[in-house]
């Protein structure tokens, strides 16, 4: 892609409004708009983190053994009414009446629709276990939006939803989506610690929340420190062993770990003090268990082996994609702008031409761009008439992980400038070289 022909409207200036780093930074490299209070338009870069992130959930979760379905925005009054939710989640639920006089409501979560739909076509124990997941926007008329996409009233979300026979088989599923969240977090650069959570107005009383340590994060934390060390669960992890899912999730909930709303100091104090981490976290995941806190005044039943209803055991499972995009950044950033990790970066590499209009260095970018296309790699060209310290600016704002720097003077002794934005590591190398060292870069980065 060349940045003549881009939509990048970088600002200069910090906006007033934006109090954290991940807001500041998303308006400043054009990542996002502000259209109202807490409501934000996606553009080109931000959508392209965004699809980067929503790629990976996705993949994650159907090898997980989860099926993608996707659910309207829009949702009947009548189906929370039978949950019972309808006139106890409060002012936050935006509702809306059609020009029927029927009452409707902008979807902040799907437990009732989704509960509709599987026990309107699943009627027998041999359609189960069953895990429908959607990534679909949602609203929650926050009272103050804040911080940018970390706490707007309309987000990205991925909601899973498991149905079981039974509370046990319903704990399988729970771990899957466990271990499926540790490898998802992982895959974006990220160390998410599990840590035990309240379950608010989903319910039920099993749940733990995905926390990323950052110095600008919301809330208080404290863990073990050995969570810093431990490696995500294995590509080729069989989802259907249940010991083997059951081993992982005792290790990573073995070792002390709370929010402050689920501090205890007595244990804590029980953890070796060199082993104490007390930090800030980004919660960037919730999963629950909840049995049967939906199905049952739902009637979400099915025929059991011996003719008899069981009621549908149920939990849900929640990554917020456009929340994400922000965290990453609060985890990833320097004075000069955002560091993307390879995995999430809406482009790999930025190329910037030093001599807009030379024809040798133009040439040269050209060629530098296909090669790195045709290797599977996303690549901005700023082929803009601009100065040399504006394009550095720009590139490093924007943050791609793979700077390659092209001028005459380089050129004529055969050489480009290689700059790894984390870290700033700079190198002359060939042209050929620097092609094919950032792109073994990236594919590592990949896994």
């Amino acid at each position: 892609m060349r940045l003549s022909r881009y939509f990048l409207p970088i600002l200069r200036e910090t906006p007033k409004e934006a109090e954290i780093v991940s807001h500041r930074l998303m308006l400043r490299a054009g990542l996002i708009r502000q259209e109202a209070a807490g409501i934000y338009a996606w553009l080109p870069l931000g959508l392209g983190v965004l699809n980067k992130i929503n790629a990976i959930i996705r993949e994650e979760q159907i090898r997980a053994g989860a099926i993608e379905v996707l659910m309207p925005t829009i949702q009947p009054a009548d189906l929370w009414r039978e949950s019972g939710r309808y006139d106890a989640y409060g002012k936050e639920m935006l509702r809306i009446v059609d020009r029927h006089d029927r009452e409707m409501l902008y979807g902040p979560t799907n437990e009732e629709m989704i509960t509709e739909i599987v026990r309107a076509y699943v009627r027998s124990y041999k359609d189960l276990p069953l895990n429908l997941f959607h990534i679909q926007w949602k609203f929650r008329d926050e009272v103050r939006p804040r911080f940018g996409v970390m706490r707007s009233r309309e987000f990205l979300m991925k909601d899973a939803y498991s149905f079981d026979l039974s509370a046990e088989a319903g704990r399988h599923s729970y771990n899957k989506m466990f271990v499926a969240y540790l490898r998802t977090f992982a895959r974006m650069g990220l160390t998410a610690i599990p840590m035990a959570a309240e379950s608010g107005p989903i319910g039920g009383n099993l749940s733990h929340e995905f926390i990323i340590l950052a110095e600008t994060g919301e809330s208080e934390v404290f863990c073990h420190k050995d969570f810093l060390r431990f490696e995500p669960p294995p590509a080729n992890i069989d989802f259907d062993d249940a010991a083997a899912l059951e081993a992982i999730v005792g290790e990573w909930t073995g070792l002390y770990a709370a929010t402050s709303e689920m501090h205890d100091e007595k244990a804590y104090g029980a953890v070796p003090e060199a082993s104490r981490v007390a930090a800030r976290g980004i919660e960037v995941g919730h999963i629950f268990y909840f049995g049967t806190k939906y199905s049952e005044p739902m009637r979400a039943v099915v025929s059991g082996p011996d003719g008899k209803e069981i009621v549908l055991s149920m939990g849900s499972y929640g990554i917020g994609p456009s929340r994400l995009a922000a965290a990453i950044i609060e985890a990833g950033h320097d004075e000069n702008g955002i560091i993307w990790p390879e995995q999430v970066a809406p482009f790999h590499v930025g190329i910037a031409d030093l001599k807009a209009g030379d024809p040798a260095t133009g040439k040269l970018c050209a060629e530098l761009e296909q090669q790195f296309e045709n290797a599977g790699l996303d690549v901005l060209l700023d082929d803009r008439d601009e100065r040399p310290g504006a394009k550095f600016a720009t590139l490093d704002l924007i943050g791609l992980p793979w700077q390659v720097v092209v001028g005459p003077k380089g050129l004529a002794e055969g050489k480009v400038e290689v700059k790894q934005r984390r870290g700033g590591a700079r190198e002359q190398l060939s042209p050929q070289d620097a092609v094919s060292h950032i792109v073994a870069a990236v594919k590592a980065a990949r896994g």
